[in-house]
């Protein structure tokens, strides 16, 4: 079965050095260490994953001072191993306006990535704020996705005021005003979007051109009406993503087999809603 991962970070220096303020205390939330891989040892775990990645840019500059893991960075790793980096998410800050602006038309028009990535708690934004709409027009004439991360994070957990960051900037409440104004726009929502899981459901289900991929968790924890729900309603709007590396693939795919899904409805998972949706 052909697995595509949406959502898988590049492990590498540059990624770590982007999130270099989080790195000791995300170690901790994870419950083990932190530390950059060679380039060549990823794209390995990729093939023994069996999984076809999609990489994810990090841009935190305005909010931590780090430089970004940049697009043309990403773009550079999916360029020399095409077979298994099948594509990769742009970054931008809204803060940035302008720039932020030329940095996406760059991104779809010179790089040719598939969307972008968007972070609110770590960004400091909510992507239903007037203020970056025009950033938000733009994407949406330039035709391309965005996965926009819901519910809490471990960035920052534990740290005195989570570093600035406000968990409530990744509502679903936000994500549902974004569709609601740019209907055209495909969307998808990464993680399970704890502790909003019902209300992410619920944006889910009532936007048609919303989606939702659940990285980030362990699949045996998904709360239960999270796991009825895959198998019946949502079984056209849920897409696979790891949040590589912050689980072990090994154990995503077992505690996956766990849940008892039949294979029609995993086929849909693992890859022929990205399939529809995002045209891979």
């Amino acid at each position: 079965m052909r697995i595509i991962d949406l959502h898988c970070y590049p492990s590498t220096q540059p990624w770590l050095d982007s999130q270099r303020p989080y790195v000791d205390a995300l170690a901790k939330y994870w419950n083990r260490g932190w530390t950059a891989k060679p380039e060549l040892e990823v794209v390995q775990e990729f093939a023994e994953a069996g999984v076809q990645a999609l990489l994810v840019a990090l841009d935190l500059e305005t909010t931590v001072a780090t430089p970004p893991c940049s697009n043309e960075y990403v773009h550079g790793m999916w360029k020399r191993h095409p077979q298994r980096i099948i594509q990769a998410w742009a970054a931008v800050e809204p803060a940035k306006g302008e720039a932020a602006i030329q940095q996406a038309k760059k991104a779809v028009n010179e790089l040719g990535m598939i969307g972008f990535h968007f972070h609110p708690i770590m960004q400091h934004f909510a992507v239903n704020d007037r203020r970056y709409y025009p950033l938000f027009e733009v994407i949406n004439e330039l035709k391309v996705a965005v996965m926009i991360d819901v519910g809490t994070t471990g960035m920052g957990a534990g740290m005195p005021g989570g570093m600035g960051a406000r968990i409530r900037h990744a509502h679903p409440s936000a994500i549902d005003d974004l569709a609601a104004d740019f209907p055209d726009l495909k969307i998808i929502m990464a993680h399970p979007g704890w502790p909003w899981v019902d209300e992410t459901t619920a944006v889910a289900l009532h936007k048609g051109n919303v989606f939702w991929e659940l990285s980030g968790w362990a699949p045996k924890y998904f709360p239960g009406n999270l796991k009825v729900d895959i198998r019946a309603r949502l079984q056209d709007k849920i897409m696979f993503g790891s949040d590589y590396p912050s689980l072990a693939y090994e154990r995503i795919f077992k505690e996956w087999e766990e849940l008892g899904y039949v294979d029609a409805v995993m086929e849909k998972i693992f890859h022929q809603n990205a399939e529809r949706v995002l045209g891979l």
